[in-house]
């Protein structure tokens, strides 16, 4: 099927390119989000119209995901979750997870901007995560994995290593 992209699709195309793809994808995925618009006679004269304001949009959204990339970058991610002696965690640390924990930390990140191309991550450790924007946009951000110690009676207890408090000084007494 014949289209064209009111919008940059990664490996397909750019705004305005006149592409061929597959009908179940163009009705079910293009069509419904407004990424293309069938190419027929009137939709093309429709587009050249409006080609300036969609270049204008296009280029706007991109200045903004790049505002955001910086922002983004180099941010620390800390998730606390229950493992094993041997830092095998009960569970795994998925994009959910990862957007969450980011999102509550101050910075709006969508799970589905979050790439694991190794899957869900089952170890405590600290992690380079990319956080994919759009096509032409990715930032790192790092992740870290912590295990939560729990006493015999059942209390979790978080360990408080990394705060940055300073300790009494045997001087200052």
């Amino acid at each position: 099927m014949e289209v064209i992209l009111l919008e940059k699709m990664g490996k397909i195309g750019d705004v305005g390119d006149h592409v061929t793809v597959k009908a179940g994808y163009a009705r079910n995925y293009l069509f419904p989000f407004s990424k293309a618009i069938r190419a027929t006679k009137a939709n093309i004269a429709e587009f050249e119209v409006r080609r300036e304001e969609l270049m204008k949009a296009a280029a706007e959204k991109m200045k903004g995901e790049e505002k955001r990339a910086a922002q983004l970058a180099g941010i620390l991610v800390t998730i606390e979750v229950n493992a094993s002696d041997e830092g095998k965690l009960y569970g795994s640390v998925g994009t959910r997870e990862i957007a969450d924990a980011a999102t509550a930390g101050g910075f709006e990140i969508d799970k589905s901007e979050v790439d694991l191309p190794e899957g869900a991550l089952q170890h405590v450790g600290q992690y380079d995560v990319t956080i994919i924007l759009s096509p032409e946009v990715s930032t790192e951000i790092k992740l870290a994995i912590v295990a939560t110690g729990s006493s015999p009676d059942g209390i979790i207890e978080v360990d408080e290593e990394d705060s940055e408090e300073v300790p009494d000084s045997p001087e200052a007494d």
